[in-house]
């Protein structure tokens, strides 16, 4: 590992040399390509690193109310919602996400809108100036950039989406006013552990003393329990201080305000998960400030979520886009297509380390035909090797319609006019895939 590292200086430190253009000139595409050049295999894990760099950038958090959010899944949508309902409180939002689709400035939004580029290259330069010699990942580049370009623009709220876990994740050097963990569940178990007791320890790490720390997972593993108590955060669990209520068309909630139980009825559907958002409306009753029912139900009616749940036209097609790349997102997306009564075509592209087994069991019963496509990433998985799976999981050969591209599949469904629901879903890269062709037309 220290031999890693080394080479790993000696290469960014030659990238420095006076015969390397000034990077105060460079573009933000040629600052992605020289941050990629840092692969997270060849620094150690921690956060020792970061919080040197950030030390340096002398970092002015203390004025704005700093919320984490971290989860197996839901963290997206839980700070979507959040953001939204702050908006039309009249607060000013930075929110900071990963990955992105199809251009890195969505990572960091201000106000709803994409940080310009310009403010990436501000905040790059600034930390290849205060880094020195310390190596940094591109997930840490962008993490102290959009903590730099958030600070500059002087939000009332900062929401932070955590990569992976928590305990380690770079997100996790800002203390936060309020913390959420959506869900628990097995994803990332090379890095975070076997079993729902380890990955929840990971996920508990961004809990801090004396401070909310919310939990929305209906069966929290006891690991997060324990970490909450032992660190004296004030535990804020679904089904106990906070729940909701499902309708047809609506909802109802109920939590926990300052002066007692509080509770809200009719409530629209935001069209994403309603467990995020009873967690959401329990995160606002804990915030320094009041926020209307007005804002709640403004924000809850206008929110939208790129890659989650969207749903849009395409050509002839009723497209939704959805990420589901892991089994308890499949769970949920095979909810919302349950009693479909018109056929749905699945466009399936996954990662070869994700649970691609479950993932299809969990949509074996809703859909009627399937597209496996191939990825071309390094972590991609063929068409060919998606076929395979379906095939062990008993799927008919004649429900199985191989592809190269989502791009070749959304063409073909258009061509021949297919009716019913088409779902893209299975990773970021897939949606991306699928947004791309229907960004060029």
């Amino acid at each position: 590992m220290k031999k890693n590292l080394l080479k790993l200086r000696r290469r960014l430190n030659k990238m420095q040399t006076p015969d390397t253009a000034d990077f105060k000139q460079l573009t933000l595409p040629q600052w992605l390509e020289r941050i990629e050049a840092c692969h997270p295999a060849e620094i150690e894990l921690g956060l020792d690193r970061l919080q040197q760099v950030a030390n340096r950038l002398e970092l002015k958090l203390d004025s704005t109310f700093k919320v984490v959010a971290g989860g197996t899944n839901g963290k997206g949508s839980t700070l979507a919602m959040l953001d939204a309902v702050l908006l039309a409180s009249g607060k000013t939002t930075g929110r900071f996400s990963s990955p992105h689709f199809l251009h890195y400035n969505e990572r960091v939004l201000l106000n709803g809108e994409p940080a310009e580029d310009a403010a990436f290259c501000r905040a790059f330069v600034a930390i290849e100036q205060a880094r020195g010699d310390i190596p940094l990942t591109y997930f840490e580049y962008g993490t102290l950039a959009a903590l730099l370009i958030m600070s500059e623009a002087g939000v009332d709220v900062m929401l932070l989406e955590v990569g992976l876990g928590g305990r380690l994740d770079a997100v996790n050097i800002v203390d936060a006013d309020l913390a959420l963990v959506s869900t628990v569940a097995l994803d990332h178990t090379d890095w975070l552990g076997p079993d729902r007791e380890s990955i929840g320890f990971e996920k508990a790490g961004i809990y801090r003393a004396g401070k909310p720390a919310l939990c929305g997972d209906p069966e929290p593993p006891q690991s997060l329990l324990a970490h909450a108590e032992q660190l004296g955060a004030q535990l804020y669990a679904r089904g106990q201080a906070f729940d909701l209520e499902a309708h047809s068309d609506s909802w109802h909630w109920q939590g926990q305000g300052a002066a007692g139980p509080v509770s809200l009825t009719e409530l629209p559907n935001p069209g994403l998960p309603l467990a995020n958002a009873a967690m959401v409306l329990q995160a606002l009753q804990l915030m320094p400030w009041q926020v209307s029912e007005q804002a709640v139900r403004a924000g809850l009616a206008s929110v939208q979520l790129t890659g989650r749940m969207q749903r849009c036209q395409w050509q002839n097609l009723d497209l939704l886009l959805d990420v589901a790349h892991n089994p308890e997102a499949a769970v949920y997306l095979s909810s919302q297509l349950a009693g479909s009564e018109a056929p749905v075509h699945l466009v399936l592209g996954m990662l070869h380390d994700k649970d691609i087994g479950s993932v299809i069991d969990a949509l074996s019963d809703v859909v009627d035909h399937w597209y496996p496509v191939s990825l071309d990433v390094p972590r991609g998985t063929s068409a060919q090797q998606l076929a395979d799976y379906l095939s062990q999981a008993s799927i008919q050969a004649a429900q199985v319609h191989s592809a190269e591209s989502v791009a070749q599949v959304l063409r073909k469904l258009s061509a021949e006019r297919v009716e019913g629901q088409v779902v893209v879903a299975g990773s970021f890269f897939t949606v991306a895939d699928a947004l791309a062709c229907i960004t060029e037309g």
